[in-house]
């Protein structure tokens, strides 16, 4: 990737003075919870430079994209996961990538989305009409991504990937994500948090041996009075983008907020907008192309080709001399 610079000095200064970018992933419950406390400032203010974003397109792609990080804890091993919204709303919806090495990227499928009127409230839900949610996810060795695919329900980013999971994994998850932007339209705060019930049984409560239907009924109950009160809990998180842009610390906020259910942090990983492309690769996938549009190439009059990556908005100037 070609790393466009950030050349704002008074939002590169705030940024310095403010947590750094990080994800903090936690157990708690005995185990029966897992989560992530994310900070992703930099990285919503780095995808903002790459793809020239306006402000309605950063709040539409910069919570898309803290929603991919926040997928990295429920990988396993070395795997990658595509989250794509495609809505026949405004903004047409996205592609973010995640990968469990702790890279995220990815594109609007319309950039720019049209505006009738400027922006009344930070609300997406008028620029998000039907349509579906697709989570892939391919691990090492596969060799072919497992796909799974929603209709739209609420048409809100972070609800929309609950929903995903409730549907097609009927896992209790939730997603909230914030983007705080200062008076000059700049993105000083952003961050998201992630929860999600892993029972052991992977499911339905099974019965345990010798055990009667009251004293099963009084588990279930007991465990869906747990999952309320860490929904309660979850939903207590004031706005995480102003969080961070008031310098808010991260374990503060994830002890604070589930002391009762004893959280404890057991990785903490950088979480960075990158992108492995680069001149080579482009070349490469020029010469593989059918023969007959590779000698057209090579007979067009421009000396250079200019390839754009849609990922990450990098610009690569291909001389026909690497496609010889």
């Amino acid at each position: 990737m070609i790393k466009a610079e950030i050349k704002d000095t008074e939002l590169l200064k705030h940024l310095d003075s403010i947590h750094k970018d990080e994800m903090d992933i936690f157990l708690m419950a005995d185990g029966e919870f897992r989560g992530a406390f994310l900070n992703g400032t930099r990285l919503v203010n780095q995808m903002r430079a790459q793809h020239n974003l306006g402000i309605l397109e950063t709040l539409v792609l910069g919570q898309a994209a803290l929603c991919a990080a926040l997928l990295i804890p429920t990988m396993k091993g070395r795997e990658h996961m595509t989250f794509r919204y495609d809505t026949n709303g405004p903004a047409a919806g996205f592609s973010v990538e995640a990968d469990s090495t702790g890279y995220v990227r990815g594109f609007l499928l319309q950039n720019h989305i049209p505006l009738d009127k400027p922006l009344e409230s930070w609300d997406l839900e008028p620029f998000l009409g039907d349509g579906t949610v697709t989570v892939s996810r391919i691990g090492e060795g596969m060799k072919q991504p497992q796909v799974g695919t929603v209709e739209i329900m609420y048409k809100n980013i972070a609800k929309d990937l609950a929903w995903y999971f409730a549907q097609s994994e009927q896992l209790h998850t939730a997603f909230n994500t914030s983007i705080q932007f200062d008076k000059q339209g700049r993105v000083i705060g952003a961050g998201g948090m992630f929860l999600q019930h892993i029972p052991s049984t992977g499911g339905k409560i099974a019965k345990k041996s010798g055990e009667d239907e009251t004293e099963q009924l009084s588990r279930e109950e007991k465990e869906k009075r747990l999952i309320q009160k860490v929904e309660n809990a979850f939903t207590a998180m004031p706005s995480i983008g102003n969080w961070f842009a008031e310098g808010g610390n991260m374990r503060d906020a994830v002890m604070g907020l589930f002391r009762e259910f004893k959280p404890t942090i057991v990785l903490d990983r950088e979480i960075i907008f990158d992108c492995p492309c680069n001149q080579e690769y482009y070349a490469n996938q020029i010469k593989h192309l059918p023969k007959k549009e590779v000698e057209d190439i090579l007979a067009s009059d421009e000396e250079t080709l200019e390839i754009i990556c849609h990922n990450c908005g990098s610009v690569y100037k291909i001389p026909k001399d690497m496609l010889r």
